[in-house]
């Protein structure tokens, strides 16, 4: 089951900074952006890209066992 979740974590991480990198018109990253717009400002994508990067390597460490029960 761990190999599953964190598959599944390196994807939407994956996602994240794709969407960053691209400052993509995707619905579902357009409502996040502008939410966090408030606290990044004009750094909003960089702080996507960094988060997806953040949420690939736990990604990879849940699915080693490495973290998680």
């Amino acid at each position: 089951m761990h190999i599953l979740w964190g598959i599944l974590m390196m994807v939407i991480g994956l996602l994240m900074l794709i969407w960053g990198s691209a400052k993509s018109e995707f619905v579902v990253y357009r409502i996040l952006a502008e939410r966090s717009k408030k606290l990044w400002g004009d750094n909003v994508h960089r702080f996507y890209q960094m988060a997806g990067i953040a949420v690939i390597i736990v990604g990879i460490l849940v699915a080693l066992k490495v973290i998680g029960r």
